[in-house]
């Protein structure tokens, strides 16, 4: 067992943030004590946690000299403000926004290699969903694939919106079902029994920060720099669980077969037949590994690849695979 650690969880009222918590009591982490921080709205409610409520403190007058290592699921902008201060006070940090820049972009099990060099206190980013996702599928079969593009649709649960997304979807649900008037708060349309072509507000060009986020972090991930790789995330009725429909365009023709192999003895994998595929709710939700299905070569290429990949975006694609880099550290710290 690893030497117990002080840690804080900041954002720890929100959906990924109480995901995490649960997380490190489920994988029995080696906690010493934990402080778990919020905005001030939110401070002086409490979190479960190994049998106790602990109290959440606001994170503007915490001293990070208390903890070695600190997770922050509170959004971009908390992590801009507060993150900085964390490392100075001599505190690793583990970023779930994907808004600092220095940050190193991990998962397990695509670069896990990159933690070696890295000097202490540390500075990491779990990324977002998609990246996750993609990398654990295809970080498998990049001895199989010389990829030579990647084309992504993403189809994203409300929940990586928030607790408010998960309620405004149950509220405009209720509404429509009981025939009532529908007056839109969150969304800035209907979202119940409908699809939102895009996932936040566009740049000039057209693209959301979701989008940008999952091609630069695949391209680190990958550790391809120069991979053309193209994205489109859609808003979809579902609560939770996201899931892609990925093509991958390689150089040579691909052996589906062999890719399947590699798929059945990859981690946190769980590769599903051809005549059947998972889904979110029926198989992602509540799990901790990126299902992988309808695995066939292009009509017409032989060189593309199509997958269908579906995930909980709250475990395995946000608190899990924070967690998991926290183990990978606390060895460093050894």
């Amino acid at each position: 067992m690893n030497q117990a650690l002080d840690i804080a969880v900041v954002g720890a009222t929100g959906s990924v943030g109480e995901t995490l918590v649960q997380i490190l009591e489920d994988l029995q982490f080696p906690v010493a004590t934990l402080h778990l921080l919020a905005s001030p709205e939110s401070a002086g409610s409490s979190v479960m946690f190994a049998g106790r409520k602990l109290r959440v403190r606001e994170v503007d007058s915490f001293d990070f000299a208390q903890v070695k290592l600190a997770f922050f699921a509170a959004g971009a902008a908390v992590s801009l403000r507060f993150a900085p201060k964390a490392r100075e006070a001599g505190c690793s940090v583990i970023d779930l926004s994907g808004a600092l820049p220095d940050a190193l972009a991990l998962v397990p099990e695509a670069n896990a290699h990159q933690l070696d060099d890295l000097a202490l206190p540390a500075l990491l980013s779990s990324p977002g969903s998609g990246a996750i996702a993609l990398a654990v599928a295809l970080a498998p079969l990049k001895g199989l694939l010389d990829i030579e593009r990647i084309q992504v649709m993403g189809c994203l649960a409300v929940s990586a919106q928030g607790r408010e997304a998960v309620n405004e979807l149950a509220r405009q649900t209720a509404e429509l079902l009981n025939a009532r008037p529908l007056e839109p708060r969150f969304f800035d349309r209907q979202m119940a029994f409908n699809v939102l072509a895009q996932v936040g507000d566009s740049d000039g060009h057209g693209h959301t920060v979701v989008e940008r986020r999952l091609m630069s972090e695949t391209r680190v991930l990958m550790g391809l720099p120069e991979l053309k790789i193209s994205a489109s995330c859609v808003q979809v009725p579902v609560f939770f669980g996201d899931s892609f429909n990925v093509s991958v365009v390689s150089r040579q023709p691909v052996d589906v077969q062999a890719i399947n192999q590699a798929l059945d003895s990859a981690a946190s994998v769980e590769r599903v037949e051809n005549d059947d595929y998972p889904t979110p709710v029926g198989d992602a939700v509540g799990q901790d590994v990126v299902y992988v299905g309808r695995v066939r070569q292009g009509i017409g290429d032989p060189r593309q690849l199509d997958l269908w990949l579906t995930t909980d975006n709250l475990r395995k694609g946000a608190a899990l695979n924070a967690v998991q880099l926290a183990h990978l550290l606390i060895k460093k710290m050894a």
